[in-house]
């Protein structure tokens, strides 16, 4: 049976210790390379969550305006120092508008896939492509799908274990519909906790033919946050769609 999720529905589960967690060992290489991409004009970032890039980005002298899905997580950045000068709009990201016009915007940590329609994904890019001065850029980070774990649609793993926890993760798999449904079993002494995730993936190509309908080219794709190549080998991509200048 399908799991029940909406754009709000992840920030509603996890804003509570989300900074707390374990961020990603490329947070301040992403910082690096969003930075220079956006130069001097606005930033936008879709999902902004509870600030972990933007407000990096703002402290190195960025103006930086955020879109989010779940008020749990604008509450948690609103605390943090400088969390209250960032404009955030509460909303459907693939709806929500954040007036003016934005030099670069940018949607990282798979976020993309949280929308779990090709219509919501599709939308995304149109409002991207919306919030865009003529000449600005999009950044896009993204798994590559893999699927070679699974057995009949279905895969278990083992995320985290000790001697008084573990942490599994079960997941479904839909390939009509390429929708990957998750749940991540936290098992303590304490008592259990079920964190559930779902997602629609897309590959590169489509995520390209995605950003060709609203208007935006593909400029550069990488293999990481380092600009290394992107080849056949990458489990994930960092990629750059750039809006035509009038």
């Amino acid at each position: 049976m399908s799991l029940t999720f909406d754009e709000a529905t992840f920030g509603a589960l996890n804003a509570e210790g989300y900074d707390e967690g374990t961020f990603p060992d490329t947070l301040e290489d992403s910082v690096a390379l969003i930075s220079v991409l956006a130069g001097q004009g606005r930033v936008l970032e879709f999902a902004i969550g509870t600030g972990r890039v933007a407000l990096q980005l703002a402290a190195r002298g960025h103006v930086v305006a955020g879109i989010e899905g779940a008020p749990e997580m604008v509450e948690k950045l609103r605390a943090k120092p400088g969390g209250e000068a960032l404009e955030v709009v509460l909303g459907d990201m693939a709806e929500a508008r954040v007036p003016g016009e934005f030099s670069h915007a940018f949607l990282v940590f798979n976020t993309l896939f949280n929308l779990t329609t090709q219509e919501a994904q599709v939308r995304l890019f149109a409002n991207a492509a919306r919030h865009l001065e003529p000449g600005g850029s999009f950044l896009v980070e993204a798994f590559v799908p893999d699927l070679a774990g699974f057995t009949d649609g279905q895969r278990v793993s083992t995320k985290a274990m000790d001697m008084e926890s573990a942490v599994i993760e079960a997941a479904t798999w839909d390939a009509v519909n390429q929708r990957l449904d998750m749940q991540r079993i936290h098992i303590r002494a304490e008592g259990n906790r079920l964190v559930p995730l779902v997602m629609r993936v897309a590959a590169p190509p489509e995520i390209d033919l995605m950003a060709r309908l609203a208007g935006l080219r593909l400029e550069h794709r990488w293999g990481g946050w380092a600009r290394e190549p992107f080849t056949a080998d990458s489990r994930m991509h960092v990629s750059l769609y750039r809006k035509p200048a009038a």
